[in-house]
């Protein structure tokens, strides 16, 4: 049986046979008796199969290493007066994959940055068993919550001809022998690429969910992105996964009150479906987790433009690293800083137009877009999003202004020309999102095999 069935069901089957498979995350030995811990990963605990001397192979079975896969029948006694519910007394051990003693992962703690050099194996440890077991209830709730709320899901290409964000730090595609690049006037001819001209790695599906909300009004993306940033915080991956929902007939503070929602509905999910692995966050990770968590479920999302947002800054009598400037973003002190002014989720709406990108929807005021950013507690910025700019002439010149050529991107002009709407979305990092229900800091360590500047392990 999987643990998660018995753990479940453990005062049902006390005194009865069972069968285990897993493996060995401690062992210890004793003269006549011994402690084998075992962990299949269907439950974040592990159980006590306790063995002695009466056993068949007693001796074989002392010599179990710590990681080795085993099969166990046994007898499930109830322990009301130990840390454990139950334990298995041990009635056949068979060892099915031996372990050595050269095993990395010992029954002891190892720093973070030790078990990333073992990507393949750090998952057999308490912590990155909570990490991926709640990674993978927030990918179902994430679904979960768009069906619920009527949207389409859609499959954004992961090669892309469109630079969504106008930035330039693109993965390039290519099938040309890199040694014999065909050139043309000193520079690569990609008409004669795999593809007939130069692609990417997409950095958003943002561009074609627009294509989709234009026919289903309201649509998501939720698959894996790229950016070639040479970056090495602890907040950035050059692979990582977004969430882009889209939805005509929208405005900016539509696409705020859907992202509110989301927020809420994928917390409330973890701490549904996930209570060992939460706690144990709350324990070993970051103590007040599961209250950061609640308080966000509690308080309203509160509404600052990016002009107050300064001048709360301003006035709050804080010193930063980085003075605060009208006109200019905003660092991560700043956004840890206005979430403390604000007491709790904020976003910052109304961001100068020069540091945003092309497709936000130039305001009256013509020196403001249509953005918002969504501040939470502990992380900063959590969601980026806007309303998209839906007039073709405006659209036009704002191209234009990023030095993007139009005439390249006919197809996205065309949204505007045949039933143009005005439509809003935002993308939220799938994995920032991770990062900020369990407390982990660094965004390695939530991706399962991570991809940063000079490391691709696997």
């Amino acid at each position: 049986m999987d643990l998660k069935q018995i753990f479940e069901q453990y005062e049902r089957l006390a005194n009865q046979e069972v069968t285990i498979e897993g493996w060995v995350r401690n062992h210890r030995d004793q003269k006549s008796f011994g402690f084998l811990m075992v962990a299949d990963g269907t439950d974040f605990r592990v159980v006590q199969v306790v063995y002695d001397d009466a056993l068949d192979g007693f001796e074989a079975i002392q010599k179990i290493k710590v990681g080795a896969a085993v099969e166990v029948e046994g007898t499930l006694v109830l322990t009301p007066e130990l840390k454990q519910p139950f334990e298995i007394k041990a009635k056949n051990v068979r060892e099915v994959g031996p372990s050595s003693e050269d095993y990395p992962i010992q029954p002891k703690r190892h720093t973070r940055e030790f078990l990333r050099t073992h990507p393949h194996l750090r998952l057999r440890t308490n912590l990155f068993t909570a990490v991926f077991k709640v990674r993978s209830v927030l990918h179902h709730a994430v679904h979960r919550f768009f069906e619920e709320e009527g949207f389409v899901h859609v499959a954004a290409p992961i090669i892309t001809a469109s630079d969504a964000e106008g930035a330039g730090e693109m993965f390039q595609v290519t099938t040309f022998d890199l040694a014999q690049i065909p050139n043309e006037n000193g520079r690569p001819d990609f008409s004669q690429d795999f593809f007939g001209k130069a692609t990417n790695l997409t950095v958003s599906g943002q561009l074609q969910a627009e294509v989709f909300a234009q026919n289903f009004k309201k649509v998501y993306t939720f698959g894996p992105t790229f950016r070639a940033e040479n970056s090495n915080t602890k907040t950035h991956a050059s692979e990582f996964w977004m969430i882009e929902p889209e939805m005509a007939f929208s405005d900016l503070k539509g696409s705020m009150d859907t992202a509110t929602k989301m927020v809420k509905y994928l917390i409330q999910e973890v701490l549904d479906k996930a209570p060992e692995e939460m706690a144990f966050f709350n324990q070993f990770v970051e103590k007040g987790v599961i209250d950061k968590l609640q308080n966000v479920l509690k308080k309203p999302f509160k509404t600052l433009t990016h002009e107050a947002a300064i001048e709360a800054l301003k006035a709050s009598g804080k010193s930063f690293e980085n003075t605060p400037e009208q006109g200019k973003d905003l660092f991560t002190e700043h956004e840890k800083a206005l979430v403390e002014i604000m007491d709790g989720p904020v976003y910052i709406t109304d961001w100068p137009k020069d540091i945003k990108a092309f497709y936000m929807r130039l305001n009256e005021d013509e020196k403001t877009v249509a953005a918002m950013d969504l501040l939470v507690p502990g992380s900063g910025e959590l969601i980026g999003g806007s309303q998209r700019e839906e007039r073709e002439d405006v659209l036009i010149s704002r191209m234009r202004a990023f030095g993007i050529d139009p005439t390249a991107m006919d197809w996205y002009l065309d949204l505007r020309r045949f039933g143009s709407t005005p439509h809003a979305g935002y993308g939220l990092g799938f994995d920032r999102m991770l990062m900020f229900i369990t407390g982990i800091e660094n965004i390695r360590d939530v991706i399962p095999f991570p991809r940063t500047p000079k490391h691709c392990q696997l």
